[in-house]
């Protein structure tokens, strides 16, 4: 009998009908004459109630079949008897087809940790909330596809190993095929990468977006999707050493259509999540919640979909940094010292508190700021008039901060080839890139939308090592 997956037979009216499912157990429990297990399959939250009559299928074939193994259980689909679901399968066979030791199998039908479930990162897809977090998660790679595709955008594969770094960070994981034992020396005395796989030095990306502007500069609208690299040595909630970004690149848009495109990309992934993944949103919420039993009121976090709808409702408010300085500057919580990081005056680089602040407590609505000071900002982002500040857009969502980071870029071949001087980045090993405006330059805007990020938000989760399968960090490289 062909299988039957378990969300479909949960939404099956059916009754009566043969049917065969296979899943894991996530409990088992009993009487005298029957036996129930809760069958899951990972294509919904949600169980199936298998009703197991004791009369038909003796106790000792259930025997092995605790928290953790799998079975095939073929059945007839009944209308339940109670209130959780519609349905239930009254079970004639079943066979066990893989154990789970009970002593040794580290998933109890009770709630575990986040911090212990990161410890076994290998089975925290069984859990209810992994299983939760990585359905959202694919329905946000599809997402962005379809948002991307049916507006006429064109998926350009960038390089993962680059020889040019994107913002000039420095932080960046080398690539070689060196012997690191008997490294080769040049007459300096310094490496000889000529010796190396590529002849020069080379490292893993922590963007695609300046090969992205030169797909742009014939394709009109691009977009990349791919896993960065960062070899930043820092152990917070935010931050991890392998993560996944989106960067459109337009061309002929400035910074105004930059900023149109990013609120309508968020909007519509958090209607797509909304519209299709309803009781994953719900269970995650509900999970949230009981974690923030206790607080404070103004410690908890907004509910996760009354969340979703806050910004899917509001239009998000567009502000200057010089403007956003001057509110932050004399807010009562800068001038009690409440921030951290107090406000001081123009020129600072805003925190996660300050970007916070702007959207929860002022605007009450996401923001979008720009026009940065350009000391602070990347050596590609055009410059504005005033010869301080750079067409640069950064949009901040509540308990996030900044999500989306872009700008409008230099076109100008003169004032790009000052700025790389200023920064300290070779323009021979960038001539590539300058070609760009050389020859057929137009004005183009682009950003980069970090997908973790965006995960943390859309789940209510609080720790971005919990929206990604396999967590890098330092000290940690699991699998």
């Amino acid at each position: 009998m062909k299988r039957t997956e378990i969300k479909d037979a949960l939404l099956s009216q059916e009754f009566g009908k043969e049917i065969n499912v296979k899943g894991w157990v996530r409990n088992k429990r009993g009487s005298k004459n029957v036996a129930f297990i809760a069958l899951n399959d990972g294509s919904t939250i949600n169980n199936l109630q298998l009703v197991i009559d004791l009369n038909v299928i003796p106790e000792e074939k259930l025997a092995l079949m605790h928290a953790g193994a799998s079975v095939s259980a073929n059945g007839c689909l009944v209308k339940s008897a109670g209130g959780q679901q519609n349905v239930e399968l009254s079970v004639s066979e079943i066979e066990l087809l893989g154990p789970a030791d009970p002593e040794k199998y580290p998933l109890q039908p009770k709630k575990h940790s986040l911090e212990f479930l990161r410890t076994i990162s290998h089975l925290r897809f069984r859990t209810n909330t992994f299983g939760a977090v990585m359905r959202l998660r694919h329905a946000m790679v599809f997402g962005i596809h379809k948002f991307f595709n049916d507006r006429g955008f064109y998926n350009i594969h960038t390089p993962l190993i680059t020889a040019s770094d994107c913002e000039g960070a420095g932080e960046m994981f080398q690539v070689t095929t060196l012997d690191l034992n008997n490294l080769p020396k040049n007459e300096e005395g310094k490496i000889d990468y000529t010796q190396d796989f590529f002849g020069k030095s080379t490292n893993l990306t922590v963007s695609g977006q300046l090969e992205g502007e030169l797909a742009a500069t014939a394709l009109s609208k691009i977009y990349t999707f791919g896993p960065t690299f960062r070899a930043e040595n820092s152990n917070t909630p935010r931050h991890l050493a392998e993560f996944w970004m989106i960067e459109p690149e337009m061309a002929f848009y400035d910074i105004n259509d930059n900023m149109d495109l990013a609120e309508e990309m968020l909007k519509y992934l958090i209607k797509y999540a909304l519209d299709n993944c309803m009781d994953d949103l719900r269970f995650l919420s509900n999970r949230l919640q009981e974690e923030e039993k206790g607080r404070k009121e103004e410690e908890k976090s907004m509910e996760l979909i009354e969340k979703l709808h806050f910004v899917l409702e509001h239009p998000f408010e567009r502000v200057t940094y010089t403007q956003a300085i001057d509110i932050l500057k004399n807010c009562n919580y800068n001038k009690k010292g409440k921030f951290e990081y107090p406000i001081t005056g123009w020129g600072v680089d805003l925190q996660s508190e300050h970007e916070r602040y702007l959207v929860e407590k002022h605007f009450k609505r996401p923001v979008i700021l720009t026009d940065y000071p350009m000391e602070i900002k990347a050596f590609y982002m055009k410059q504005n008039e005033d010869g301080k500040t750079v067409r640069a857009m950064d949009v901040l969502f509540p308990g996030i901060g900044e999500i989306i980071g872009g700008s409008e870029r230099e076109t100008d071949l003169g004032k790009l080839l000052k700025r790389m001087h200023e920064v300290g980045i070779p323009e021979a090993s960038m001539d590539w890139y300058l070609d760009s405006r050389r020859f057929g330059s137009v004005p183009h805007s682009g950003y980069g939308l970090g997908f973790e990020r965006l995960i943390l938000f859309i789940t209510g989760m609080t720790n971005i090592r919990d929206v990604i399968a396999f967590p890098r960090t330092p000290k940690n490289c699991l699998y």
